[in-house]
């Protein structure tokens, strides 16, 4: 009499087992699949953001939101909204702010920006390292009231990545409003500053409209790869289906 195959009986699985093995690669076949529906949501949602925000981007400049309405201003509905103020710049009262873009490395000039109703940090642009100092571009400072425009932006509190501002030392690194409002003793200043437009100043400094409006978008990568892995996963599992019941079809 012949020996049965042991290697097949070996590859059968119990029912149990089965029933397992089944369930598991079901929750996970459903779970990727999950993602990449999220992961194809999240990609509407972003591509309605880039919309709204490109359409504030170039809409034409609106009034700064009164004081009242400042609690109410979020990033969401506000950020990028090109606005304009009217008001005088306190230049002995500016602060350096830690900046690289793509002239370089250097500093970020936030001007409080004096209004009838109110006080507004201006990030009136681009200055190198060796232009920090006042003096060096005092040509760039206009006396009386001015009018600027440029984009809302909501604060950078609590500094840049691994490094925290230091008001003692005059040391920022981000464009935290009520840490620079409260080093400066301001009072009355909105939650929000401006980034001023690329406007020229005199002599040439600060440069504005620097901005970077950019949304990284990965979604659409990040869905085919989930719908791929379940795609796998099923196969996987209806290989070893296949498999065991051959293994179940052999004599032994």
């Amino acid at each position: 009499m012949p020996a049965p195959d042991a290697s097949g009986a070996a590859r059968r699985r119990s029912p149990v087992a089965l029933a397992l093995l089944g369930l598991l690669a079901l929750l996970g076949i459903t779970g990727l699949v999950a993602l990449g529906n999220w992961q194809v949501e999240r990609r509407a949602w972003k591509l309605d953001l880039i919309a709204r925000v490109d359409a504030r981007v170039h809409a034409r400049p609106a009034a700064l939101p009164p004081p009242a309405d400042w609690p109410r201003v979020t990033a969401a509905a506000d950020e990028y909204r090109r606005i304009q103020a009217t008001g005088t710049f306190l230049y002995d009262q500016e602060a350096l702010t830690q900046a690289t873009t793509s002239l370089g490395a250097g500093f970020w000039v936030m001007t409080p920006l004096r209004m009838r109703e109110g006080t507004l940090l201006v990030n009136r642009g681009f200055v190198p390292a060796d232009r920090r100092d006042r003096a060096s571009r005092a040509a760039s400072e206009r006396p009386g009231e001015v009018t600027v425009t440029g984009l809302l932006r909501m604060p950078e509190p609590r500094g840049g990545f691994l490094r925290s501002n230091d008001p003692a030392a005059d040391r920022w690194h981000s464009r935290d409003v009520e840490a620079i409002a409260a080093a400066r003793g301001l009072r009355d200043v909105a939650p929000f500053f401006l980034d001023a437009d690329a406007t020229p100043n005199p002599g040439g400094l600060p440069v504005g409209g620097l901005t970077v409006v950019s949304f990284p978008n990965s979604h659409l990568v990040y869905a085919l790869t989930w719908y791929a892995l379940a795609l796998m996963l099923a196969g996987a599992s209806a290989y070893l289906a296949r498999e065991e019941w051959r293994a179940r079809r052999r004599p032994g």
